[in-house]
């Protein structure tokens, strides 16, 4: 070992030398003196004798060399070495500061300790760790020996070791070197302490806290990383010691340092660092009061940190929730009332703040306080529901959507307990009243959140619907249901799959009536919706909640029976109750809604695409038959007459639908006998007025009347549906029967079609030949038309002889005769008006009949009330059935029609009569008949119509309501078959359905504009959106909004022109909605399109200003240019940009990138398109308005305003070419802010009055927005108030005393003299001290 001394003093003499020559950093120390060095430390551990040690110091004395000229080479050594001897370097300073007797107080330095630290971090850097090699042992065993000689145990090496790797220069880099390096910086840190060495500690922290995220990459070996993460927290553990300086300084620091470990992705690492949070320094934190208060708000510097993408925010919330689960109580709630006011923070915080509410509520005890007796408004669970209530209204889409899917969440775990309902009830203002904390409910937050405009709203609101139904049980209020209702109409085919789950789960849940209605009113109309799955869906769930509950219901029906039999007294029960027990589940009101006329035609279409796809099941047929005989023997056992009795509403109707495919599960003795039920009661009743009705006292045989002649109707379809199982003997009498019930011409409107089709039906049952079938019925519809020409020419006659005779007979003796004359009529007219329909029905069953004899009579009766003497000349006939038989008139018509579309030769002769009746009837019922007769023509002679279409277009705005509804219905269908066109006038006359009077049909509007348009004809909005900005306003001085075929009658009807803000509202909200189905590229154009044909034609004079409606269309585009609809998403305001796209499923990677590329693409297109074309325009216009004073220059000022509010910092270099308007851009810019400022912190004021009464404003400061210009404003309205307040506590209670009391000044007189007479004082003076403004506060005054 003297030889091994010598060298180590020989080298560092060289050293010095050099360093005295050489004033730059002195050379490192080489690896041979670092290994002789090793060598000697090892051999005094090993040997426990430090001999050689302390001559080595001796001697570098006696050669008058210092301390730091072993220091300083050594760390040069650490810092610019390879790797390997950078470690090495390290280990043996460390090792030196460990010897024995060693002064280690000259051997510390803060640089040297900096360079120990800097060579840590760079092994670890562009290296790769291999796997251990098996039965290698550490040779660190230097801590078991440190330990042995401090009196500690034996401990354990390290027994893993890791593969050599190239360093880069030939050498090799072991691993077991940072484990030695680790093991004696852990022991160093027992003998020095850092307390003295801030910044060293610091750097030690963050250093020992980084190796974990470096090393994650670098070690292939599980073993290694856990080896290295559990030296790294010995070390960290051994600084939080209170040696080394202030606990709760170092905690935070260590914290500090920790924390982007614990906000990384889920990896070792992040293990790691929770870990020794949770399970070291919680620990800690027990018995030091600086650990625990580092730790308490450790979570909350988190949050801070937080990043703002789904997923890392979504692993931040986790781990916060994973250290605030290890807190006590107390500490759980202080960090709960932080979150609470992170709501009212940045869009980011409020998110976060969101995101924590439900694992919050889930995680921690008794969140309502049920347990612990606390009332609940003083629960924390209360704050964090109203909190999260309230986002459900931010201004952030993507916040309101995951505030509305969290409380869905809260709202399913917080169910499961009794106690918590009643609570949970009370606090969303479903309990008693005075709990309610929202304005309007959440019944009307939801109707709100439904109807929103983003979709990841919409769906997240109809999930916490689909959530509050198992809290609410059957309390649904009809405006949500509504709502849900209207939801399965949405655009999006997700909304309208959440719709339908929302919806059906309630029909499931509940058999209340309003939820059936409003199922049946909604879901099975979506059999006809454009998306297939969804058709799938609807089949199902008819299927199941519909067909199924019947069929049980009439499976049930005979053990009903016997229980109402048994358990009720008949004379003490009535009938309708029995009825109700009878048939249980709400399937009385299930079968009596599915008949009613807006479900009816859905339901048809449901069954025939179940019984193609053969999912009907025989037991639903057999189920309504039994419900269907059940009911007549209740009401039989009741002894009640037969002739007023009718089966369960739907239920013929049904099984008349679902017979067509289950012919052979219906009984023919069956309908055979109900058949002649219905037949013997029907006759001989006639369809009275309901004031005649009423009159007599009868009151039910309207509506028996109505009802039996259903269901003949039904029954009828019945039979003909299994005509084909019918033997030939019941079938040929029923057809002669029907045969003659049809020749007597005095049935219901309603049963004709039914027994026309039945007849022919059965008539071709009869026979085996088709030809022989088709003879039978031209035979019988010859028969039959023939008896109905018979009828027509004689009312016909009867009628005209009658008018003839009114004209010329006498007063006296003439009253009888008149009343049996009028008598004859009516009863002729009913006839006539019958044969007329039935000769309709007959023409649709055989298009190939013999009209001759029928057409002239309709031809007089159609123009019989016409002025035209060219069209009434048949028979000479002048009398006006028009007026005197209006209903007559109207069947007249439809047939009519029915006949020219069977015939194209009489159709080319009569469409032309059609329409012009069309444009002047008065009767809305015709107008309606013939929109829907010449739609007919439109798919059968589409050539000879379409020249007719802009007069059709005229009923879109017609005075009735039905005749609207049922022209934009036809004319859509038509549109979406390509039958008519967009071209010309029609889709301008469109776009009035979308202000329309009826809800129904604007709701109709918004779903084609919204939903088939937008993918259908995408560019339909943008091609025609300057065109209807003329034609709205009536404005026809531009080449938009020439129309040479549309006379001015028909522009006042389809132009919304006026500037009054009704007419306003109603034009911007069709500009509006078609925005909406722009992309983002025509949004562009349009705007380019707007500055281009509207303001660059006024500003050349071709637009006349001041014209009224030249000014409507400048004043619009001004309007339309500063809406938020045709302003382009860009990337500022990234935060609620990023968090609406991961509502909609936008959050990746590529996705977030290529998003963020387009909008700066589309940023600077903007930016360009406004230097280069509009702000020139609007400078050129600005002169123009103000040169004629025009009152439209306050709005350009503020449509400027709007435009570039967004590039305030550019405005300098957009408006070079005008500084004066630059100027005041900017001053309305900075005074528009200031009134909204002073706006929002007034309303701010408002709701925290009570707060000014105390001395606590911190509480109220804490929710002051950032915004420095809106807090300055706040808290001029805060002091405001606050004098108030205490103006009005000051002056309570003691009135203001009289003027004469109060001690004042004298006055001089104007001459000098002192005044002491009231008489002598100046008058003005006196006034001046009247007029004294008082200090009352506003609220007094």
């Amino acid at each position: 070992m003297e030889e091994v001394v010598s060298g180590i003093l020989t080298d560092l003499e060289a050293h010095s030398t050099a360093s005295l020559s050489d004033p730059n950093p002195p050379l490192p120390i080489s690896q041979s003196t670092l290994s002789d060095l090793q060598t000697l430390l090892d051999n005094a551990i090993a040997t426990e004798d430090s001999h050689h040690i302390d001559r080595l110091f001796e001697d570098l004395s006696s050669r008058n060399l210092s301390i730091s000229s072993l220091i300083r080479p050594m760390a040069s050594a650490m810092d610019s070495s390879p790797t390997h001897i950078s470690l090495l370097a390290s280990r043996v300073y460390l090792s030196l500061l460990l010897s024995l007797n060693a002064p280690v107080f000259t051997l510390f330095t803060p640089m040297a300790f900096l360079s120990l630290l800097r060579s840590i971090r760079q092994c670890f850097k562009n290296r790769k760790m291999g796997p251990p090699r098996f039965g290698e042992s550490s040779r660190g065993s230097y801590a078991a020996a440190f330990r042995k000689r401090k009196g500690g145990g034996r401990g354990r090496g390290v027994r893993s070791r890791v593969r050599e790797v190239d360093d880069g220069d030939g050498s090799e880099f072991d691993v077991r070197m940072v484990f030695s390096v680790l093991e004696r910086l852990q022991l160093v840190l027992g003998l020095i302490h850092l307390d003295r060495f801030p910044d060293s500690l610091k750097s030690l922290v963050q250093t020992v806290a980084e190796i974990p995220a470096m090393a994650l990459e670098l070690c292939g070996n599980t073993a290694s990383f856990d080896k290295l993460t559990h030296l790294c927290s010995r070390v960290l553990t051994e600084v939080l010691s209170s040696e080394h300086g202030d606990q709760a300084t170092t905690a935070a620091e260590v914290l500090k340092s920790l924390s982007p470990l614990i906000l990384l992705a889920k990896s070792q690492a992040r293990t790691f660092a929770l870990g020794f949070v949770m399970n070291r320094m919680m620990g800690m934190a027990k018995e030091f009061d600086g650990v625990k208060k580092a730790i308490v708000n450790l979570p909350r510097y988190l949050l801070q940190k937080a990043p703002e993408k789904s997923e890392p925010r979504a692993l931040a919330v986790e781990s916060v929730m994973e250290i605030v689960k290890t807190m006590e109580f107390e500490e759980q709630i202080g960090f709960v009332k932080y979150v609470v006011k992170m709501t009212q923070g940045k869009s980011h915080f409020r998110l976060l703040a969101v995101d924590l509410f439900p694992m919050l509520i889930m995680s921690l005890r008794d969140p309502l306080g049920v347990n612990t007796g606390n009332e609940v408004k003083n629960s924390w669970g209360l704050n964090c529901l109203e909190a999260l209530i309230q986002r459900c209204s931010d201004a952030t889409a993507g916040i309101r959507a995951r505030a509305l899917t969290n409380l869905a969440q809260i709202v399913g775990f917080l169910s499961t307990d009794d106690r918590n309902q009643v609570m949970l009830k009370e606090v969303m203002g479903f309990g008693i009243a005075s709990h309610q904390k929202l304005e309007g409910g959440m019944n009307d937050l939801l109707s709100k959140r439904c109807m929103d405009e983003k979709a990841a709203v919409r769906k997240a609101a109809l999930l916490l619907i689909t959530k509050l139904m198992g809290l609410l049980g059957g309390e649904f209020v009809g405006d949500l249901l509504k709502t849900m209702g209207m939801a399965c109409s949405d655009p999006l085919v997700s909304i309208r799959k959440a719709a339908i789950s929302a919806l059906s789960e309630a029909f499931k849940t509940f058999s209340d009536g309003n939820v059936t209605t409003e199922w049946l009113h909604s879901i099975p109309r979506l059999i006809t919706d454009n998306e297939s799955s969804i058709q799938e869906e609807c089949e199902n769930l008819f299927l199941e909640l519909v067909l199924d509950r019947v069929s049980r219901a009439g499976s049930t029906v005979s053990a009903h029976k016997k229980l109402v039999c048994n358990d009720l007294n008949a004379k003490t029960k009535s009938l309708e109750m029995e009825i109700g027990l009878l048939f249980p589940g709400g399937v009385l009101v299930l079968l009596k809604e599915i008949c009613s006329g807006e479900v009816a035609p859905w339901v048809k279409k449901i069954c025939t695409s179940l019984g193609k796809k053969k999912r009907l099941k025989p037991k639903i047929a057999v189920a309504l038959q039994g419900m269907i005989k059940a009911s007549e023997s209740l009401w039989l056992s009741h002894s009640m007459p037969i002739e007023k009795w009718t089966a369960p509403p739907g239920a013929w109707f049904l099984l008349s639908e679902v017979s067509e495919f289950l012919s052979k599960a219906v009984d023919w003795e069956f309908l055979h006998h109900h058949w002649q039920l219905v037949d013997k009661n029907g006759l001989g009743v006639e369809f009275r007025s309901p004031v005649q009705d009423f009159d007599d006292g009868v009151d039910c045989i309207m509506s028996n009347s109505v009802a039996w002649a259903g269901d003949r109707v039904f029954l009828l379809k019945t039979i003909s549906n299994v005509s084909v199982e019918l033997p030939p003997e019941p079938a040929a009498a029923l057809a002669h029967n029907l045969l003659t019930r049809i020749e007597e011409f005095n049935m219901h409107s309603t049963e004709v079609n039914a027994h026309v089709k039945a007849l022919r039906t059965l008539c071709k049952r009869q026979v085996l030949s088709p030809d022989e079938a088709d003879d039978l019925v031209q035979k019988c519809v010859h028969k039959l038309l023939s008896k109905a020409s018979q009828i027509l020419d004689k009312y016909i006659s009867e009628a005209s002889e009658a008018n003839i005779d009114s004209d010329f007979r006498t007063p006296p003796g003439g009253a009888r005769r008149k009343g049996r004359t009028a008598l004859t009529m009516s009863r002729s007219l009913s006839q006539a008006i019958t044969a007329v329909y039935t000769i309709g029905s007959l023409v649709i069953i055989c298009p190939s009949a013999n009209l001759d004899a029928i057409i002239p009579i309709l031809h007089t009766i159609i123009t019989s009330g016409s002025s035209d003497t060219k069209l009434n000349k048949l028979q000479g006939n002048t009398f006006p059935l028009k007026q005197a038989a209006p209903s007559l008139y109207i069947h007249a018509w439809v047939t009519m029609g029915k006949i020219c579309l069977a015939d194209g030769e009489l159709a080319k002769r009569y469409i032309p009569l059609f329409v012009q009746e069309l444009e002047k009837s008065d009767c809305a019922a015709l107008r309606n008949n013939i929109v829907v007769t010449l739609a007919d023509f439109c798919v059968r002679y589409t050539a000879l119509v379409d020249c007719y279409v802009s007069k059709i277009t005229k009923c879109l705005r017609d005075s009735c309501e039905l005749v609207r509804r049922q022209t934009f219905i036809l004319l859509s269908r038509l549109l979406q078959r390509d039958y008519v066109k967009w071209r010309g006038v029609l889709f301008l006359r469109f776009l009035l359905s979308l202000v329309d009077e009826s809800e129904e049909i604007r709701r109709l509007a918004d779903f084609l504009f919204g939903s088939i348009l937008k993918a259908k004809a995408p560019l339909l909005a943008y091609n025609s959106f300057v065109e209807s900005i003329f034609v709205l306003n009536d404005c026809h001085v531009h080449n938009g909004g020439n129309d040479s075929q549309s006379t001015q009658t028909e522009r006042d009807r389809f132009s919304i022109r006026g500037n009054d803000e009704k007419s306003r509202s109603k034009r911007m909200h069709i500009y509006v909605c078609l925005l909406k189905q722009m992309a983002p590229e025509h949004l562009l154009a349009t705007f380019a399109k707007l500055c281009a044909e509207i303001l660059a034609a006024a500003s050349d004079g071709m637009l006349n200003m001041e014209d009224v409606h030249g000014q409507s269309v400048l004043q619009d585009t001004f309007r339309i240019l500063a809406c938020k609809e045709i302003r382009i998403p860009s990337t500022r305001g990234s935060t609620s940009d990023s968090a609406d796209g991961e509502e909609e499923g936008l959050d990746g990677g590529a996705a977030s990138a290529a998003s963020a590329a387009r909008g700066r693409a589309i940023t600077q297109a903007v930016k360009k398109s406004l230097i280069q074309n509009t702000i020139p325009i609007f400078i050129e216009l600005k002169r123009l308005l103000e040169s004629k004073n025009s009152p439209l220059t306050g709005s350009l000022m503020e449509c400027l305003r709007i435009l570039l509010k967004d590039y305030k910092n550019e405005i300098d270099d957009m408006l070079v070419a005008d500084k004066q308007l630059q100027k005041e851009l900017i001053y309305d810019m900075e005074k528009y802010d200031a009134a909204k400022a002073k706006s929002t912190a007034s309303a701010a004021v408002a709701t925290m009055q009570p707060c000014y009464r105390s001395p606590h404003v911190s509480k109220f400061t804490e929710r002051l927005p950032v915004n420095s210009r809106v807090a300055s404003a706040m808290a001029d309205a805060a002091a405001a108030a606050t004098v108030r307040s205490v103006l009005k506590e000051v002056n309570r209670g003691s009135p203001t005393p009289p003027f004469s009391s109060i001690g004042r000044p004298k006055l001089k007189s104007s001459m000098g003299g002192a005044t002491s007479s009231r008489g002598d004082r100046p008058l003005d003076v006196i006034e001046s001290l009247r007029r004294r403004q008082s200090f009352n506060s506003d609220e007094e005054n």
